[in-house]
């Protein structure tokens, strides 16, 4: 059978589109695998995370990742202890327990800088300084939210009454307790818009009192970052470019949070989310240039000293096989 010669032509190209389009394929290097587990729900705490991956930062990198959707029944502890996900965000505090108890861990990135775990007293109640807590019944969270604040309590010789819940907040706006836990970046915010004005609270900073615990870090087993260091760099070096569009882009970030959200279905507040996505900008580049995705020494032996000194760690691993510079092996 004879083909008119037009449609040989035809053929002859769409083979030619086919077969040039799987040789490039062949050239291009396969992506990495890699999956990644924030440490909560979808929120603006984890904008550059998700603004990333939108904008093919990872993909840049040669990494296909998969966000694993966090909240309150996924724990990112349990998550790299049973190979469930390759990378997660973790506190400080939590990865010096992980380590203490035999796991070869490592952090990659220390998101956020500064403490972002304030104690909230109203003016009213006359508390204006750390040692007019003494006596007063406190509302902490419990776990590793109430390391620092028993590490406040002992610096200062205070000696509180604490209650120990989920939802400190809605006992320290019922006057059930004269002190609460809040994280900056968020239920300080609900207490504003409670209808508390700024002005009306005392707020104690514990990186004011030489107690900062940095919170937000990328962690994973050290097995996994040898196994391809070039690729575990590359995921931070990409977070970090999504951190910086998503600061730069605002509306944009809070526009692709807000329907993360929604896919969660979880409730979403604009404004709230944009105040979030603030607060990390301050708390991931504080005043005094601290390098970004930077874990300082200082910072290390500060929370370990203060895990040994409370029990709860016993071994506490040399910073430098706890901590790889992953930012500046990106640059080499």
């Amino acid at each position: 059978m004879k083909y008119p010669i037009f449609r040989v032509g035809w053929l002859f190209q769409a083979f030619l589109i086919v077969f040039c389009a799987a040789s490039a394929q062949a050239d291009s290097p396969a992506l990495k695998k890699l999956s990644f587990l924030p440490q909560w729900s979808p929120q603006a705490q984890f904008a550059g995370y998700y603004m990333a991956q939108h904008k093919g930062f990872y993909r840049n990198h040669g990494i296909d990742l998969t966000i694993i959707q966090g909240g309150p029944r996924k724990s990112t502890v349990e998550y790299l202890q049973t190979r469930q996900a390759d990378i997660a965000s973790l506190w400080l505090s939590s990865a010096l327990q992980l380590a203490d108890g035999g796991m070869e861990i490592v952090n990659v990135g220390q998101v956020i800088q500064r403490s972002a775990l304030v104690l909230v007293a109203k003016k009213s109640s006359g508390i204006q300084s750390p040692e007019q807590i003494n006596g007063k019944k406190v509302a902490l969270w419990p776990a590793d939210f109430q390391i620092q604040p028993t590490a406040f309590f002992t610096k200062f010789k205070l000696n509180n009454s604490i209650v120990t819940t989920e939802s400190p907040v809605n006992l320290f706006l019922r006057d059930g307790v004269q002190v609460t836990s809040v994280m900056w970046y968020n239920e300080y915010h609900t207490l504003i818009n409670s209808g508390l004005d700024p002005e009306e609270m005392q707020l104690f900073f514990f990186d004011k009192v030489d107690l900062n615990f940095p919170e937000d870090g990328i962690y994973l087993r050290k097995e996994t970052f040898d196994q391809d260091p070039e690729a575990v760099c590359g995921f931070v070096a990409a977070s970090l470019e999504g951190w910086h569009y998503a600061f730069a882009h605002p509306e944009e970030a809070v526009d692709l949070i807000l329907s993360a959200m929604e896919e969660a279905h979880l409730p979403a507040n604009r404004v709230h989310q944009r105040w979030m996505l603030d607060r990390m900008h301050d708390l991931m580049f504080p005043a005094g240039g601290v390098p970004p995705m930077v874990l300082q020494p200082a910072d290390f032996q500060k929370v370990g000293e203060i895990l040994r000194s409370v029990g709860l760690i016993k071994f506490l691993p040399p910073y430098e096989s706890f901590y790889r510079d992953c930012i500046a092996h990106a640059q080499k």
